[in-house]
């Protein structure tokens, strides 16, 4: 099975098993573990079979995410999870959707990279003439940004849609829930925020930088 399947199924299937307990099967209290034991298998199989390069990488994805996860949900609350506190499973769970958005981003020209992102635009001004998500304008701008400017541009687009398509699940399942009115900020949200793919891409470029550090190139590359 292509690795991408792996982690479509790995995201869709654990997000359900995590929020409803295999439909019942498995108390709440119990329901998130044979999720945090697949998620982490997983990702010590991919490490064990990994280059060094890709190690790093992982490393260094979970390093970032998880201390940045904890301050959104613990610190700045703008998302509250099921259970309060965020699962095992979700560093993890970072690098498979990291990884998914590489692949995606593999299969997309240089020059998609910013048209793939305008169908966001009439959505973003749709939330913000009618107050439900006016915190889209912001990180619309962010993530054009990361995408006009940053070292891989078709990695951000894809991420922006793989992240939201990704929250979406999460949050009709109600694994979490983002919060109306942004903390601190006076701007709104929708459940999940349209563009909350600006937070993926801003970890992206964050991994890329420490990355660099130990490859001693220009940016890591998209095609692995």
């Amino acid at each position: 099975m292509h690795r991408a399947w792996v982690y479509v199924l790995t995201i869709a299937i654990g997000l359900w098993v995590s929020a409803t307990g295999a439909n019942g099967l498995l108390s709440d209290e119990f329901a998130e573990w044979p999720v945090n034991i697949w998620c982490w298998g997983l990702f010590a199989y991919f490490y064990l079979n990994a280059s060094r390069k890709v190690r790093i990488e992982m490393i260094t994805v979970v390093a970032i995410a998880t201390p940045m996860e904890l301050y959104f949900s613990e610190v700045w609350k703008i998302y509250e999870y099921q259970r309060d506190f965020m699962p095992l499973f979700v560093p993890a769970g970072h690098y498979f959707l990291f990884d998914l958005g590489r692949i995606i981003a593999e299969k997309m020209k240089e020059s998609w990279s910013m048209p793939a992102l305008m169908p966001f635009v009439p959505l973003v001004a749709y939330g913000a003439i009618t107050g439900g998500d006016t915190s889209a304008v912001f990180l619309l701008v962010l993530v054009l940004g990361f995408t006009k400017y940053g070292p891989q541009p078709r990695l951000y687009a894809a991420m922006a849609w793989a992240a939201l398509g990704m929250e979406i699940l999460g949050t009709q399942l109600q694994n979490w829930t983002w919060a109306n009115e942004v903390p601190w900020t006076g701007l709104t949200a929708w459940n999940p925020p349209l563009l909350v793919g600006a937070f993926y891409c801003f970890g992206d470029l964050l991994v890329n930088m420490a990355v660099v550090k130990f490859e001693g190139k220009e940016h890591v590359e998209v095609s692995v």
